[in-house]
């Protein structure tokens, strides 16, 4: 939101969620940036989709929520800022489909390729001044193990159902909203393969030029959980991605630090910590503005709320498009199933489909899953 407050054509009018003292507190700052008390509180944003003087909205929900209110917003003839990632391969290409059909502007709410640390990396991969890249590392957070809670009752002015939505129903438990653990579960996330892995893969994917299309072979391992653990997400993972020109990319959560290394038969460059030290086999690259000129250097886009306001506005395409954003998350997904797999997954980016095992792939909650019914107890 505080992206969207700096931008000169655009006005926040209305904030939204289930627990109305977030949205009270949201409203305190709109109202304090432009001096007035004019924005309006909702708890249900079906009443904001409603709204016809209301021409975009921003979702920044938990993952389970952002395909199905994405398709609702743009089924309601409003453009969509929407975090990432999907929370299946199915809905996500969806939401593509939809997009189009539509005539939407549809924004994944990522700032990777807008930070320009992450940029130069994997511009500098691109254009060969690392000679042939043949693998990157993405080294990820390791997510903690949690104890089963007993259910107690939601705060006041929580609205359970409704945060729940499509998720299927379970009794409230203090550490889903209050520590935000929901991460920790699949049915409304998954975990740090697809909260950091967005990031950190995307640049992978981008600096070995495949960022439109996505793996073909897919091998993943993870420890056992903790019995008792909150945590059925995959903890502990490993999992190595091979492109179809033979490139790979292997992520895991070590537990050390959040980094990312791209290998060159020439040399290395590197990041470690989030948006943090940049080094290099050879550290004048990162000095090397002649590099920029390169056909295939990354183009640096704007941030993501200014660029989705933008596109609004001038109708034009946005950086993490719906297809963008639905390839990466694919990524992270492919990686759920191969772990859950214990085997080497083997999937046609081109027509995104499994070549072998599909039945049992196609099986698996993280390729699609039924909806609940939510709306018939609101």
């Amino acid at each position: 939101m505080a992206g969207i407050l700096k931008h000169p054509s655009a006005k926040v009018v209305a904030v939204c969620d289930c627990k109305l003292s977030a949205a009270h507190a949201a409203k305190a700052i709109v109202d304090e940036t432009y001096g007035n008390q004019d924005c309006k509180v909702y708890q249900d944003f079906r009443e904001i989709l409603g709204s016809k003087d209301i021409d975009a909205v921003s979702i920044s929900t938990p993952d389970h929520w952002h395909v199905p209110m994405s398709l609702m917003a743009m089924r309601a003839g409003k453009d969509v800022l929407c975090e990432k990632p999907s929370l299946t391969l199915y809905e996500g290409r969806e939401l593509v489909e939809e997009a189009k059909r539509l005539g939407r502007v549809f924004q994944w709410g990522i700032e990777d390729r807008s930070y320009v640390k992450y940029w130069l990396l994997a511009g500098i991969a691109r254009t060969g001044a690392i000679g042939d890249v043949h693998s990157v590392e993405c080294c990820l957070p390791l997510m903690k193990q949690y104890q089963v809670e007993n259910p107690s009752p939601a705060a006041s002015d929580l609205d359970w159902n409704l945060w729940l939505g499509p998720a299927p129903y379970v009794e409230h438990t203090p550490s889903i909203t209050e520590r935000m653990r929901w991460r920790q579960r699949m049915d409304y996330s998954g975990g740090s393969l697809t909260d950091w892995g967005a990031h950190l893969c995307d640049t992978a994917q981008v600096a070995i030029g495949m960022e439109d299309s996505g793996p073909s072979e897919i091998l993943g391992t993870s420890r056992e959980r903790k019995e008792g653990s909150y945590v059925d997400v995959p903890s502990g993972f490993d999992i190595l991605y091979r492109y179809s020109n033979r490139k790979t990319i292997r992520a895991r959560d070590t537990g050390r630090k959040i980094s990312i290394r791209i290998e060159g038969t020439k040399g290395w460059v590197q990041c470690t910590n989030w948006n943090g030290e940049l080094t290099a086999s050879d550290p004048t690259l990162l000095r090397n503005k002649e590099l920029g000129n390169h056909p295939d250097f990354w183009p640096r886009s704007e941030r993501e709320q200014k660029e989705f306001i933008d596109a609004v506005i001038s109708r034009g395409q946005t950086t993490y498009h719906p297809e963008a954003g639905h390839r990466l998350s694919s990524m992270l997904h492919l990686g759920h199933i191969a772990v859950r797999a214990n085997k080497t997954i083997y999937w046609d980016p081109q027509s995104e489909s499994f070549t072998k095992d599909a039945a049992e792939h196609q099986a698996s909650s993280v390729y699609q899953r039924p909806g609940r019914n939510w709306e018939k107890d609101s």
